[in-house]
């Protein structure tokens, strides 16, 4: 069996294994299923053959792929560089991939399309996605209602759809909330592996790294645990079942 290569970008020890975590219990995969590579502590590998994965998934992270060069982190601009290098080869092989917030701006940027915090940045909390109709028709999909919460938390946001991309799901304050470009390339702005336990951990984690203020850190965390979120998990699971080889 192939297994589903995942590649982690928060250099947070404990976000980083919470997240990993949830991508294993919301995905139905074991850890023997997959490849983890947390690219803020390791490279990734110059000789990465995609046809030995059934899959990629990325996770999300405190970068953002509109900020300028000199204004990135170092390890954040390092990581940003490794993943948009192998974009081009999951493209143009039509490789399983799912993008979990950041990594939806990593392909909106790799096909052209701007990227920026002009508009459709979303607080940390839940928000209301609906489905386009070709939602409806798209077996990743499959058993989700027209309408549900997810959980979302984003400074920049992909401005316009990008060419050859497929809508799926949209929300009133951000249009982009998943894409899929030919079969079997899919990216989220919200986290299909969240619920409310999982965004607690971040909230504490990140509290000052600008997504909200300090000292809203408490009423957000009980927000999200009050918030009734379990349907973006099936996204998470469809996509590894019908991938896993």
């Amino acid at each position: 069996m192939r297994p589903f290569l995942i590649l982690q970008l928060r250099p947070e020890t404990e976000a980083s294994d919470d997240e990993y975590a949830a991508f294993l219990a919301k995905g139905g995969m074991s850890s023997a299923e997959t490849h983890r590579i947390r690219l803020d502590q390791e490279n990734l590998p110059g000789d990465i053959d995609l046809s030995d994965y059934s899959g990629v998934i990325v996770g999300g992270g405190p970068g953002c792929v509109s900020d300028a060069p000199e204004d990135k982190d170092p390890v954040e601009a390092r990581i940003e560089e490794q993943i948009l290098a192998l974009m081009p080869a999951i493209t143009e092989s039509d490789t399983p991939f799912l993008g979990c917030c950041y990594g939806i701006g990593i392909l909106a940027h790799h096909l052209g399309a701007r990227v920026s915090k002009d508009n459709y940045g979303e607080p940390v909390g839940p928000v209301d996605c609906t489905m386009t109709q070709a939602a409806k028709d798209d077996p990743v999909m499959a058993g989700l209602p027209d309408r549900f919460a997810a959980f979302v938390g984003h400074k920049e946001a992909v401005q316009h759809l990008p060419d050859g991309a497929v809508h799926l799901l949209s929300s009133a304050p951000c249009p982009f909330q998943m894409i899929r470009v030919r079969r079997n390339i899919y990216a989220t702005q919200f986290h299909p592996e969240a619920d409310g336990a999982v965004f607690e951990t971040r909230i504490r984690l990140y509290r000052n790294k600008g997504y909200f203020r300090p000292d809203e850190a408490d009423d957000l965390i009980a927000t999200c645990r009050a918030a009734h979120v379990d349907q973006p998990e099936k996204i998470l699971r469809n996509f590894v079942a019908r991938y896993r080889s």
